[in-house]
Formats: structure tokens, sequence, C-alpha cells
């Protein structure tokens, strides 16, 4: 879809950083996050992406077997070890609760920045449930990553159904910096079956031995606070 449709931002200064956003529980980390995320980071050009870890999903509320933030960040910090990703619980100390508010603290706190939001099409599925959904959009681009078996489903939802007319060809992902949200791009890369479920599953009890490290570890304390 052309420019003169969407309309095009101005090029950015070469000294804003090209940042990826992904937001989750990451309850815990597992590999299918770095594969979808050193994915994007190539496919979109990112000089780094940030792993958002969040406080309290809204939409998992009550969940019985959410871990405590500090094993899940030490979690993620053991999976993102020796990639450009930078793990933080951000959203704690802004005090926001919803992806919309902590969009837009993040574009007004970090100017030298470009940001550009990384989801897996099963959100997709339910990002009509997200608080203030449309404004997410109208704040930074979107880049949807394909994950097996929400095809379909992503592409039928009622978000979808407004963001459709602003989809941008995967073919020009590396230009999402010039591009004016909304903006979507929809990504696909060899599937990874990593599940934080399954891992859950297998072993209920993950989180401890990562509690423990976080409580010798100061880096993993300051992603926290």
């Amino acid at each position: 879809m052309g420019g003169a449709r969407h309309g095009t931002a101005p090029p950015l200064s070469h000294r804003r950083r090209a940042t990826g956003l992904l937001g989750g529980s990451f309850n815990p980390a597992h590999r299918a996050h770095r594969r979808i995320t050193l994915a994007a980071i190539e496919a979109l050009g990112l000089d780094e992406a940030w792993w958002l870890v969040s406080p309290g999903n809204p939409l998992k509320d009550g969940a019985p077997d959410m871990a405590p933030l500090s094993a899940r960040v030490a979690s993620a910090r053991a999976m993102a070890r020796r990639a450009p990703i930078r793990v933080t619980a951000i959203e704690r100390r802004l005090g926001t609760r919803y992806t919309a508010e902590t969009l837009e603290k993040l574009v007004r706190l970090y100017p030298d920045r470009c940001f550009i939001w990384l989801m897996g099409s099963d959100n997709l599925v339910q990002f009509h449930r997200w608080r203030d959904w449309r404004r997410i959009a109208r704040t930074v681009p979107i880049a949807v990553i394909a994950r097996p078996g929400y095809d379909g489903a992503a592409h039928a939802t009622r978000a979808m159904g407004w963001l459709r007319r602003f989809v941008r060809p995967a073919s020009q992902a590396r230009n999402w910096t010039t591009w004016r949200p909304p903006a979507l791009v929809l990504l696909r890369f060899r599937p990874d079956p990593g599940s934080a479920t399954r891992l859950r599953a297998e072993d209920p009890l993950w989180f401890h031995a990562y509690h423990q490290q976080a409580l010798r570890d100061p880096v993993t304390r300051r992603c926290i606070d």
C-alpha cells in the first residue's frame, strides 16, 4: 500500500535508535521468545529489542501459576544472554498497568529512540480486549509475528478488521521508521514450538532457582527497581 494513503513521517535522524518492544509475562522466558525477537531484529533492522516483563498482566489477573516478578526477570535475562536484547520491568517504575500508558510514557522518556511494538499473532487474536488498543496502534508501528495455529483467527478478529487498512508489505519492513502510525506489518518466521504453558506444566516450581538467583544478582534487581 502506498505512502499517500497512510501518510509518511519525515526521515529519522540516525541518532535515534530503532528499538523493538516485546511485552509479556515471561512466565518463564523461553527459546521462542528469543528466536522471534532475533528474527524481528533482523527483519526490521533494529538496533536492539527490549523485553518488557510485566509486573502484572491485566488479562491474567489472579492466575495461580504466575511466578514472582524477580524470577520472571531472571529467566528473561538468562534467555536474552549474548543477544541485543535488554530486559526490563520498567512498567513497575513507571507505575503503568496498561500497554497504551506504557508506550506513551516511553515515547516521551526516550526521544532518542524510535519504537515498534512486537507481538505474536496469538496476541492479535485478543488485541481488541486490550485497554485502548486503537491508542496503542496510533502511538507506535506494530509488527505481528505469525504463530502456528493462530493465523486464521488473527485475520478474522475485530482488531484486524480495523487494522487491515494500515497493513504494510513485509518486503518494506525495514522502512518502518518512516511510517506514521497506525502502521502494521505481518512477519513470518520459522515457527518454534516453545511454550511457557508447557514449561510450567513440566516444572511447576521452575521459578525457585531463578528467584534465588535474582536475590543475589544486583543487575536483576536494577531491572526491577
